[in-house]
């Protein structure tokens, strides 16, 4: 092999051309630009190099040249036979070596192969500068510090998306499909544990089948015993599939070999690729072309061009080798150039705000007005889960609310006798409006219920997101973070996280065991985004065990700043310690604090016991207390010094006086009180401490982790190891303050939305908060169902509840596409017109596919304009169920999002319409209109405007946002900014803006 194709298969590898079967992701948009590659690599590449080394030598070829002709024209002038002279001899040498253009083309190819082999492995681009041999350089700017890992500049993009998309083409144009079923994938609180750790496996069921054109094998990633070796549960597969190949597939067998493995097929080949896939992490890096840049610099200055080595007394070597240089530099910067648009086009995938493409809304039935109520007995789907959920059948209706219900002419729902309305709905029980005005904390979804529905219900709420009390994603936390930040930005109380352990087996088996590194790069950008979201007050938590927290300190005294750490927890996890480790009985985990800005919080406190607050037995107007003898109460406070009626300075003793009272400024009420003839004592006013501090050892059975608060709630979910509620409890106790908000992105099976349920039960007028980030499927089986049953009641058996003591509550819950979906919905264009223009200019084509081409021809898919002509009808296909299908994207909701909106009222006034108003965090009045442009055109659109009253001239709205083309009258506001903007226009700067 030549160092030419050395090159030219090291640059296939980097562009990803050797795999070109497969047909999901950037895989599917590098397959379709594989020409226009292929052109550069293998047709304008070598010309190139050509190109400057031969001008290099050509220069330096004449010079050799003119002096050997020189050399000989005196010789012949002398009579002297001019081969003879040893200086003509080495001239026409050095003419030779000057001419072997191919010569110095390898070694420049070798170099540049080299180069670019160093940096990539296994789809990433790693950070290793290698200043020599087993010598590392790494930027270093003087901090007293440095927290440095080998993916510091790359984003951690691994999501679960990348267990569920697998797909390759056969040259026959048939498709195999690798699909996961059941898959319990490590993802966020998910740990694998003891013994285990989670294999590929062929789903034996149902192996393999033919669907169309597509052969599917289908696969289950479950824990599995560590002994068993991939590598063999691989060849089980091959060994049953094989024999299951329908015959327009049978191209899987043919041969695909390697040095070591002659025999492998593309079966085993992609089997293979498709397990590492899965069990690696990936990443994009933040700035590829400024990277690879330095670092070319760098390879030239320390493994090309050596300073001692360098001719300077031979100008024509001298100029050879550099030559050599200038080629390296130039080449490498158009490969750096193409490669970086690459990367930069997955950045820009990676950081575009991702589309709300689905958004619903839980709400008790107290907060349901009662003329819905008609359709919610009637909802089939509603009713089985209220059964499912919280055994709806077992209930016992009574007769309170029938005169009421009466009242109110209700009675029109049941047009037809009970018997065929329960045969029709599949339902027994007699359900009634009347029974659900008794049942007022049934959770209802909206998922159940049409659009309309849908609209009437939270329009009837005024104050919308101030009376809405939790918002859960399911997403990659990253990309709802990103999602976030106009709306929250500074909205946050208190962060909680239990993120992954890093234990081995939870999904970071890093190739070269970057394992802290992939770990560090998970967590820093996700801490970062969201530290913005925390209030100048806000605290952060964090649980890990011993594996990282080295890392996780450094790591947050960087984000938060050294001075901002609080303290650490040590939590008593079991007895006896574990598996964990073999030289000690390992008993506890840790949990971590940081202050956003430690100089502005007060004190923190956690509540007292219920045993010592019934000391405090009395109450005045200024709060709990008993009253208490001075002498014991001066060795627990502050002694204090009370002048007695006598005028004796006492200090905390007995002493003699008449019976009286006195008031002390700093402790209350004080009081003598005579015990005998003889004797006399002073008792003053002990009241209720504020709070007491929560100490660090948390060793009571209580915080023990434990999955007795899911299985309570019926919720059994495989290999979910959630901290305990009481924890969780403690943590909204000593943070949270009235109206604030409690943040978790790797909320599991939701244990901090729970506690933050509980904690309002507790404490009714508090109010508290919760986001919670989830991207598992355990969102849908798990965190959603105990949401929806912490509301319903607060105490459960075998998931039935004991008492139906629910909470008056509303949450929405949303599903954000994820960037394998924005990969999978890409789409390239060009134009005949573009590609004309390509061909008449070489030169302009030249930088338009090294810099520009992906932006372009995908830029018409990232958003699609034509959506605004009809936003409430618009689709993307999204990854569910481990296959794409057609999902309505909510531009509403993400506009909302883009903005920072905080909705005061939804409203939907006429078909076609939806009217949203709210203010953002800076206060302004928004007010955004959404028109179907398909029914209502500019000359509609002004006349709902003036029929609604919604006036772009006067002062009620800073800023009003239209969808398609209009004429409403508009006028420039402060910093000349108009005050009617084009949606549109707005969302696509939005998007995109980092």
């Amino acid at each position: 092999m030549t160092n030419y194709e050395k090159l030219i298969n090291t640059l296939k590898e980097v562009f990803m051309l050797d795999k070109a079967e497969l047909d999901f992701g950037i895989y599917r948009i590098m397959n379709q630009k594989r020409k226009d590659i292929e052109q550069f690599l293998e047709v304008d590449l070598v010309p190139q190099v050509q190109k400057v080394l031969g001008e290099s030598l050509s220069i330096d070829k004449q010079a050799i040249q003119k002096k050997l002709d020189e050399t000989v024209k005196q010789a012949l002038f002398l009579g002297v036979d001019p081969d003879s002279l040893p200086k003509v001899q080495q001239l026409k040498v050095r003419l030779g070596e000057a001419a072997d253009l191919v010569g110095l083309e390898n070694e420049v190819f070798s170099l540049l192969a080299n180069f670019f082999k160093r940096y990539f492995d296994n789809g990433d681009f790693i950070s290793m500068r290698r200043y020599k041999k087993d010598v590392y350089s790494i930027p270093y700017e003087g901090e007293e510090v440095k927290l440095h890992w080998a993916n510091a500049d790359q984003y951690y993009i691994k999501t679960s998306e990348y267990f569920k998309n697998y797909r390759f083409k056969l040259n026959n144009g048939k498709s195999v499909v690798f699909e996961l079923i059941e898959a319990s994938t490590e993802q966020n609180n998910n740990k694998t544990q003891g013994d285990k750790e989670r294999r590929f496996a062929l789903y034996t069921e149902n192996p393999c089948e033919q669907v169309g054109d597509e052969f599917k094998i289908y696969f289950t990633y479950e824990p599995t015993d560590k002994k068993e070796k991939q590598s063999d549960l691989l060849a089980e597969v091959f060994d049953t599939v094989k024999t299951e190949i329908p015959n327009d597939f049978l191209d899987l067998l043919s041969l695909r070999p390697t040095e070591k493995e002659k025999q492998r097929t593309l079966l085993q080949r992609h089997l293979l690729d498709y397990t590492a896939r899965n069990t690696f992490d990936y990443f994009i890096h933040k700035d590829l072309e400024g990277f690879l840049t330095r670092e070319l610099d760098f390879y030239i200055k320390n493994e090309v061009l050596f300073i001692d080595d360098l001719n300077t007394r031979d100008e024509q070597e001298f100029l050879k080798q550099l030559s050599k240089i200038k080629a390296i530099k130039k080449i490498g910067e158009k490969i750096i150039a193409f490669l970086a648009q690459l990367e930069n086009f997955q950045k820009k995938l990676w950081l575009k705000k991702k589309m709300v493409v689905e958004c619903n809304y839980c709400i008790t039935l107290d907060r349901v007005p009662i003329d819905l109520y008609p359709e919610i007995v009637i909802n089939k789907e509603q009713i089985d889960e209220w059964v499912n959920l919280f055994a709806i059948d077992e209930i016992k209706e009574t007769t309170k609310h029938k005169e009421e219900v009466k009242q109110e002419k209700l009675d029109f729902v049941f047009t037809e006798p009970q018997a065929t309305y329960n045969s029709k709905v599949g339902f027994s029980l007699p359900l009634t409006i009347n029974f659900l005005k008794q049942n007022p904390f049934l959770v209802l979804d909206t998922a159940f219920y049409s659009e309309s529905f849908k609209w009437k219900l939270i329009g009837s709420v005024e104050n919308f997101d101030d009376k809405c009390d939790g918002l859960l994603i399911k997403s990659e936390n990253f990309q709802a973070l990103n999602l976030l930040q106009k709306r929250y930005e500074g909205q946050v109380k208190c962060t909680y996280i239990d993120p992954p352990y890093n234990t081995g087996g939870d999904g970071f088996a890093y190739k070269d065991n970057f394992q802290s590194s992939s770990w560090i790069s998970l967590m820093i950008d996700r801490i970062n985004f969201g530290k913005s979201l925390l209030n100048d007050k806000g605290l952060f938590f964090c649980s890990l065990d011993d594996r990282e927290n080295a890392n996780l300190r450094l790591l947050c005294d960087c984000v938060f700043l050294k001075s901002n750490f609080l303290t650490s927890f040590a939590r008593r996890t079991k007895s006896g310690g574990g598996s964990a480790s073999d030289h000690f009985a390992v008993e506890h985990d840790y949990l971590y604090v940081y202050a956003n800005n430690k100089n502005t919080l007060g004190k923190l406190y956690i509540g007292h016991d219920p045993e010592y607050i019934k000391r405090y037995s009395l109450e005045d107007s200024i709060g709990r207390y008993f009253w208490d003898t001075m002498e014991r109460g001066s060795t627990k406070t502050t002694p204090y010094i009370i002048t007695a009626p006598d005028g004796q300075l006492l200090k905390g003793k007995w002493f003699r006086s008449e019976d009286t009272f006195l008031k002390d400024l700093e402790t209350g009420d004080v009081k003598f009180l005579k015990k005998d003839n003889s004797e006399w004592s002073v008792q003053f006013k002990q009241r209720l401490p504020e709070g007491k501090k929560w100490r660090t050892l948390l060793y009571e059975a209580e915080y023990k982790s434990s999955q007795l608060d899911l299985e309570e709630l019926g919720i059994y979910v495989t290999d979910l190891y959630p901290k305990p509620i009481f924890l969780n409890k403690k943590i909204v106790e000593v943070s949270l303050t009235k109206n604030t908000i409690l943040l978790d992105y790797f909320a599991g099976s939701g244990t901090s939305a729970h506690a933050v349920i509980e904690s309002n039960r507790d404490l009714p007028n508090s109010k508290f908060k919760y986001i919670n980030i989830e991207m598992g499927e355990y969102f849908v089986t798990a965190l959603l169902p105990r949401i929806k049953k912490a509301i319903y009641s607060k105490d459960w058996k075998e998931g039935k509840p004991i008492s139906r003591e629910g909470i008056s509550h509303c949450f929405k819950y949303m599903r954000l596409e994820s960037y394998e979906d924005t990969l999978n919905n890409l789409e390239i264009k060009r134009s005949d017109t573009q590609q004309q223009v390509l061909d008449m200019n070489p030169s302009f084509k030249e930088g338009y596919m090294l810099n520009y081409m992906l932006d372009v021809e995908t830029q018409g898919s990232l958003l699609n304009l034509e959506w605004f002509e009809n936003p409430f009808n618009c689709y993307l296909n999204v990854t569910r169920n481990n296959e794409l299908q057609p999902s309505k994207v909510d531009l509403v909701e993400t506009f909302n999002y883009l903005i920072g909106l905080v909705v005061e009222h939804y409203a939907v006034p006429k078909e076609g319409y939806v009217v949203v108003t709210g203010k953002n965090l800076c206060g302004e009045s928004i007010l955004v209109v959404w028109r179907d442009c398909t029914q209502h055109n500019s000359a509609s659109l002004n006349e709902f405007l003036s029929k609604s009253k919604y006036n772009p001239l006067d002062n009620e709205f800073d800023r009003i946002y239209v969808n398609g083309d209009n004429n409403v009258e508009n006028l420039k506001i402060g910093d000349e900014r108009w005050k009617v903007v084009l949606i549109e226009e707005e969302f696509k700067t939005r998007m995109f803006e980092n």
